[in-house]
């Protein structure tokens, strides 16, 4: 079958363009275009502190905090020993924050306990709501 235009005598020659070669040529300059721009990096600038390796840590810490209370009479808030003067500052201080920090007491298993009662009747005095037992499965066998 042949398409018949109406201004193509037979035999006489085409004068249109053929395009699908410029389009060809067209696609690979603009993948070359593409390909050579730089990919644009999105960046936004921060400074960020420094870590200083002689700061200490603060005493209080605003998720939550430990007092360990020892066997041998020692009470340790997140590790630091302290005396029941400094641990009713440092609950002070815990009550002011917002949200209030999470306490946690674990006595260890030979500690006494009249210390863990004085520990309790400080946190008792300094109106701690948010206080929890920490390591009880140590006592399953006492």
């Amino acid at each position: 079958m042949a398409m018949a235009t109406g201004s193509v005598q037979e035999g006489e020659p085409m004068l249109d363009i053929n395009t699908t070669p410029l389009i060809d040529v067209m696609l690979v300059m603009l993948i070359m275009l593409i390909i050579t721009i730089p990919i644009q990096t999105h960046a936004v600038k921060l400074d960020l502190p420094q870590d200083q390796q002689n700061q200490t840590p603060p005493p209080v810490d605003p998720v939550k905090n430990k007092i360990v209370i020892t066997a041998t009479n020692q009470v340790l808030w997140n590790g630091l020993p302290v005396d029941l003067v400094t641990l009713r500052q440092y609950l002070d201080l815990t009550t002011t924050m917002t949200p209030v920090p999470e306490l946690h007491l674990q006595p260890e298993p030979q500690a006494r306990y009249n210390l863990v009662d004085e520990v309790l009747a400080v946190t008792k005095r300094a109106n701690i709501t948010a206080m929890g037992f920490v390591g009880n499965e140590a006592y399953a066998n006492f």
